[in-house]
């Protein structure tokens, strides 16, 4: 269902009522951009000698020379503020395979490394096992944006690795197509239809 957008009527503070449109709510800004095509990453990092990480869909190339990254994190979050303290972090970008790893490190409960196998890089932060690509960086900037902490990492090297399909999440769901194998394993594994709303990240 489309949200109908809510209309003001103009008044003293604005007479020509060019602020006719209210800007959109909290669910209507989720469920608008849940049209976004996104892969879906694991941001990982230690802290005190304690491998931590979280899921995140929000991640992108800024930059080519230097080479940047960023990732956003919800304030309410309580890995990025650990991840932050360390200094370096590496994302991990899942492939089509692997819902349960995101279901593991998007969960706000259990101990995410429990039985899971995964290495330590070079530069001191968990690399996870059979995923498309890793970045590893350390944090150069941080901007508050809203709700949100804009992260932005220098790029220190970046691993090739399996050459599967890459997991996608669409509306809500994983895969574009509910008939695709990632859809399919995200609902045999009980992942939450709306995981990917932004507000949980971090």
């Amino acid at each position: 269902m489309t949200a109908e957008p809510v209309t003001r009527t103009a008044g003293a503070g604005d007479p020509a009522g060019t602020t006719a449109t209210a800007p959109p709510t909290p669910l209507e800004m989720r469920r608008a951009m849940g049209a976004f095509a996104t892969g879906v990453t694991v941001v990982t990092g230690v802290d005190g000698g304690e491998a931590v990480g979280f899921a995140c869909q929000a991640f992108a190339s800024v930059s080519l020379e230097p080479p940047l990254v960023l990732f956003c994190a919800g304030h309410g979050g309580r890995t990025w503020p650990r991840i932050r303290d360390s200094g370096r972090f590496c994302v991990n970008v899942l492939g089509e395979d692997q819902v349960d790893l995101c279901g593991r490190f998007g969960s706000g409960t259990g101990r995410k490394y429990d039985g899971l196998d995964w290495d330590l890089s070079r530069w001191g932060t968990p690399a996870l096992r059979g995923v498309l690509l890793r970045v590893h960086a350390e944090v150069s900037d941080v901007h508050a944006a809203g709700d949100h902490d804009v992260v932005i990492g220098r790029v220190l090297e970046v691993e090739a690795g399996t050459g599967q399909r890459p997991l996608i999440f669409f509306r809500g769901r994983f895969g574009v197509d509910a008939r695709e194998p990632q859809a399919r394993a995200a609902e045999a594994a009980g992942a939450p239809v709306l995981w990917g709303w932004g507000d949980r990240w971090g």
